[in-house]
């Protein structure tokens, strides 16, 4: 019997992605194992192989098509001597492009939600495929699906002030988008409290209303990519749910740059007279912070509603500019890993950063992480945390500057990180321990060895 090919959740939190490349053809034999299409999701880009055998009868969802939804039809395969026209002829058909707000509309009714559709194999398509109801401030029931009572949280909107267009007056993806603007939006009730127990945020500016402060043709319109859009939703969420502090302290890097420039000087050839490895500042901060999350453990932790994670291993994410974005890759249990691997690691994961070849359980994720801006001349900044993480440094440059040593003014080469805490998991006096330790670290890299 013909079955439906679907589009594979190749993460957690994906909800779609593009078709980038079909590797099959209509009427290719299919084997298990198969590599059958190249998906883009808002990260990288993965292969999608076969997991039956059969025959590729009918392609839906042809190459080069944007924004599909998880689960849906993108192909049929007929099965081992069926026959390949019928199970083409009887596949249904699905649109071009599979617009999240068409793909809730189809999903089942609030009073079903208890047996999850069998079809949907995948444990991250099965929360946002049934609606869940939400508590209105009035105590009346909201209907609406998973992803609009996320949107409507990030956006500081309150859910039960949304008027429904999905069935049965279900509040969609496409209602909360409206609301953003103003449209859709009911009167709140006297005296009543947001959705977060707070004055609601003003709505923020239509399209409309910001083109028509410019001029036409005094500007070029660059329609946003998957992953400027996750950028935008994350560091949104994370502005808005964290209460965030930081912690700003000058490293002395007199060390550091002398240790860096013997190990490197040291460093084997292979047969093409290349280095072995290449050690960068960077490198010596991921080492450091690794460390510093075991000596101050109750800084190595994830947040989450229920209980505190705390990690037993320091995992860095580091974060890598790409031309349409940004992405950290993950140094796994960096506290445990020498320099020169942790260089070399760096290297082969931001290669493939750039090429979006990088496999979800690398890049998400992941217990702190680092953001350097040092490169490009920066002296300080603050960087914005990446949830679930608690923590993330922010580094600058490092610099001659004029310090005081024993009532002396003398050069020193300094470098300020600045350290960002969810308040929730870190208070000020344990990130004041961990950025303290990462000093000690930096300023004696002797001790990253012991």
């Amino acid at each position: 019997m013909a079955t439906n090919i679907l589009m594979p959740a190749l993460s957690p939190t994906m909800e779609k992605g593009n078709l980038a490349k079909w590797l099959k053809k209509e009427g290719d034999k299919v084997k298990a194992g198969d590599i059958l299409a190249e998906i883009e999701t808002d990260k990288a880009t993965m292969e999608y192989e076969a997991v039956d055998e059969g025959t590729l009868a009918k392609i839906i969802v042809p190459e080069g098509t944007q924004d599909v939804a998880v689960n849906a039809p993108i192909a049929v395969l007929a099965a081992e001597g069926e026959d390949v026209k019928a199970a083409a002829a009887g596949a249904a058909s699905a649109p071009a492009k599979a617009e999240a707000p068409k793909a809730e509309a189809k999903k089942e009714e609030p009073k079903k939600v208890e047996a999850a559709p069998a079809a949907q194999p995948t444990a991250s398509a099965v929360p946002s495929a049934a609606a869940a109801p939400a508590a209105a401030a009035s105590g009346a029931r909201v209907f609406a699906s998973p992803l609009a009572k996320r949107l409507a949280k990030d956006a500081g909107i309150d859910i039960a002030r949304i008027s429904g267009s999905g069935p049965h007056g279900r509040v969609i993806a496409r209602d909360v988008e409206e609301a953003k603007s103003g449209k859709g939006l009911k009167a709140a009730p006297a005296g009543a409290p947001t959705a977060a127990g707070a004055p609601a945020a003003a709505p923020a500016m239509s399209d409309q209303q910001i083109l028509g402060l410019y001029e036409p043709g005094s500007y070029e319109s660059i329609p946003h990519d998957g992953m400027r859009r996750t950028i935008a939703q994350r560091l949104t969420a994370a502005t808005n749910s964290m209460p965030t502090f930081y912690l700003t302290i000058d490293c002395d890097l007199g060390k550091l740059m002398a240790a860096r420039e013997d190990i490197n000087a040291a460093a084997p050839k292979g047969a093409d007279g290349k280095p072995a490895y290449k050690l960068s500042v960077n490198d010596f901060v991921i080492k450091a912070l690794a460390i510093a999350l075991q000596k101050v453990p109750e800084a190595n932790v994830s947040w989450t509603e229920a209980a505190m994670l705390r990690h037993k291993h320091s995992d860095i994410g580091v974060a890598v500019a790409l031309p349409f974005g940004l992405i950290t890759p993950i140094v796994r249990q960096a506290e445990i890993k020498t320099l020169s691997a942790i260089s070399n690691e760096m290297k082969d994961l931001a290669a493939r950063a750039k090429a979006k070849k990088l496999k979800p359980n690398e890049y998400q994720g992941g217990t702190s992480s680092v953001s350097n801006l040092g490169m490009y001349g920066i002296k300080d900044f603050t960087a914005v945390i990446n949830p679930p993480q608690s923590s993330i440094l922010a580094v600058g440059t490092g610099e001659e500057r004029a310090v005081v040593r024993n009532g002396q003014i003398v050069a020193a080469t300094m470098m300020s990180v600045t350290l960002s805490c969810d308040h929730r998991a870190i208070d000020g006096a344990l990130g004041a321990e961990l950025i303290t330790a990462f000093k000690k670290l930096i300023e004696n890299p002797v001790m990253m060895v012991v």
